[in-house]
């Protein structure tokens, strides 16, 4: 399984790991509800299952996704500071859907 991410949410996501009550903890992209051919993703601190995956990024950083969910697979994590702090969770394989996760 993959996972992108870009610059500013790996910036933004090593921040909520150094906080205290993230001791131990790491980042899951979990799929919130699936609407025919896309899905609405959101991030949470977590400790990993059986029945997940950590997938490492480019960006020294380990996602935990949920095995065998094809709507994880490729997600791509991008977090922008212009115009305002916004998430953006996508899933390019999964056709162009974007979700805004604030």
């Amino acid at each position: 399984m993959k996972v992108k991410i870009n610059r500013s949410a790996a910036k933004a996501l090593k921040k909520m790991l150094d906080k205290e009550e993230s001791k131990d903890k790491m980042i899951r992209v979990a799929v919130t509800g699936v609407h025919g051919d896309h899905a609405h993703y959101d991030i949470m601190l977590d400790t990993p299952t059986e029945n997940d995956e950590v997938v490492e990024t480019d960006k020294d950083l380990s996602i935990i996704l949920e095995k065998g969910n094809e709507f994880l697979d490729g997600v791509w994590i991008q977090f922008f500071q212009v115009p305002n702090e916004e998430w953006v969770i996508t899933n390019p394989s999964k056709g162009g859907h974007h979700h805004h996760h604030h």
